[in-house]
């Protein structure tokens, strides 16, 4: 089969296409031949060498893929046939293995280029929005990187849960799609202060709740937007440096800092993790979330999709294909 491996960690340039084997299925797994592969960030910062706790190269990326079951292991009450979708590793490759449990079903009305952009992002959003981020209907909720792929998914679902939406993004197209997913006041920060714009939106009031997967600067200037014992949730450092934060401002204010990292979350806690799956199925097979596919590339050019990723080109959920 045709897979993607990183030789060593650096620039896209470490990507390369190699030939493996298919894998077998182990017992409680199932053999998926894949039709779409998420990209996240994450798949860039292992690249990078920079993901802690990350595989060591050569390793083939990858965390989440769509597509059709083709094999099954011992003990495994899934089908040949069945479409799901599957957290696992190695995924940039055209077959994975998976464990069967953690598998999502994938309705016949969704493209697996959509149903590969489910489940990191929307269980990403979900649990930082409200089993990590405690959020409650009624109040104020700051997303940034609203357009990208956690960012279009929290938009959603914290204006599903009737939180009143704001969300920073770079160009008019990303937050007019921002706006067009449920947000209520979208800032352009490469010329605005957003957190002196949160302020005058709010009368000085700040926000509830900030999801910030950016770090560096972003994390301490979103202190100064946020509220009264408000909370934030830290789950990435897109920006390439951890967040810095100054321990005063947290102790006057009475602000709460939670960390989310799914990979972590879902070893050591899971069942923390997957008690959003049942509200988010129903609202994705209702037709009441969009998962938003920004780019797609063959999975030959899956170094082309992490520099479009890097360059913050995409909006959306960037999609590789076999």
């Amino acid at each position: 089969m045709k897979a993607i491996e990183v030789t060593e960690f650096g620039d896209s340039n470490v990507i390369e296409a190699t030939e493996r084997d298919a894998p077998e299925p182990g017992p409680g797994e199932v053999r998926v031949a894949v039709e779409a592969v998420g990209v996240n960030f994450a798949d860039i910062m292992q690249r990078r060498g920079h993901y802690h706790g990350g595989p060591k190269p050569p390793y083939v990326p990858g965390m989440e893929a769509a597509g059709t079951i083709d094999a099954v292991g011992d003990d495994v009450e899934r089908e040949v046939g069945e479409r799901v979708v599957a957290m696992t590793n190695q995924a940039y490759a055209e077959s994975v293995t998976a464990d069967a449990a953690g598998l999502f079903d994938v309705p016949e009305s969704m493209a697996f280029a959509e149903a590969a952009g489910f489940p990191v992002q929307f269980l990403t959003a979900h649990n930082t929005l409200f089993e990590w981020g405690g959020l409650e209907e009624g109040e104020r909720v700051l997303v940034h990187a609203a357009a990208g792929g956690v960012g279009t998914a929290a938009v959603q679902l914290a204006s599903e849960a009737g939180a009143e939406v704001f969300g920073t993004a770079s160009t008019q197209e990303k937050r007019d799609l921002a706006e067009r997913l449920g947000a209520d006041h979208l800032i352009d920060y490469t010329e605005t202060d957003f957190a002196e714009a949160v302020n005058e939106e709010t009368d000085g009031e700040g926000v509830d709740l900030v999801l910030d997967g950016i770090g560096g600067e972003t994390s301490q200037q979103s202190l100064d937007c946020l509220a009264h014992g408000g909370r934030m949730v830290a789950y990435g450092a897109a920006s390439g440096q951890p967040g810095q934060l100054d321990t005063s401002t947290l102790l006057f204010n009475n602000f709460s800092i939670y960390g989310y990292h799914l990979g972590q979350a879902m070893q050591r806690d899971p069942g923390r993790v997957l008690g959003a799956v049942d509200h988010l199925t129903e609202l994705l097979t209702g037709g009441d979330l969009e998962v938003v596919v920004g780019e797609t590339f063959p999975l030959s050019e899956a170094a082309a999709a992490h520099e479009y990723i890097e360059n913050r080109e995409s909006s959306g959920k960037v999609v590789l294909e076999p």
